[in-house]
């Protein structure tokens, strides 16, 4: 499953960036607005776990190629331009101009991982996927197909609902 994410996040890469090489967080409107909604997601419930932003480094790097130096740029901006955002249709809507429908449910897959890199979902973080997802244009069905998909793959049980992890 890691190698089809991987093939996934490097289709996006090329779909949002056109290939582009340059560094400058702002000539790659598909991958900052891809990594602040995903920054946004790590963070929904009010508390952002060291796994939660170790996980999310880890896909950036990956499926980006990041060095350390591209990875805390790409970090600043996803960061920067959450916190400047009133709402997500700033991220989705270049999503939508870059993504086909099965790029676009494949992100929400990625976004349920990130959900799950703490172990559990928080009902703040299910809703921000939900409403990301609306605005994808990704059905409720394939969201929720997303979601069991990782849950499976986790090896989480039931509703993965909010608990206190063993480590915080």
């Amino acid at each position: 499953m890691l190698e089809k994410f991987q093939q996934f996040i490097a289709s996006l890469t090329s779909s949002l960036d056109g290939g582009a090489s340059e560094s400058d967080e702002d000539a790659h409107p598909g991958r900052t607005a891809a990594a602040a909604l995903m920054y946004h997601v790590i963070q929904a419930d009010g508390v952002l776990r060291d796994i939660e932003k170790e996980r999310f480094k880890e896909v950036l790097t990956a499926e980006y190629g990041l060095s350390e130096k591209e990875l805390e740029s790409l970090v600043a901006a996803a960061k920067a331009a959450d916190s400047q955002a009133v709402d997500f249709y700033r991220f989705t809507s270049v999503l939508m101009s870059r993504l086909d429908e099965e790029e676009r449910v494949a992100f929400i897959e990625i976004l349920w991982e990130l959900v799950y890199a703490d172990g559990y979902k928080h009902e703040l973080e299910e809703n921000v996927v939900w409403r990301i997802s609306e605005l994808l244009g990704v059905s409720g069905r394939d969201r929720v197909l997303m979601r069991q998909r990782v849950q499976e793959r986790l090896g989480i049980h039931g509703s993965g609902e909010p608990h206190t992890p063993a480590s915080e």
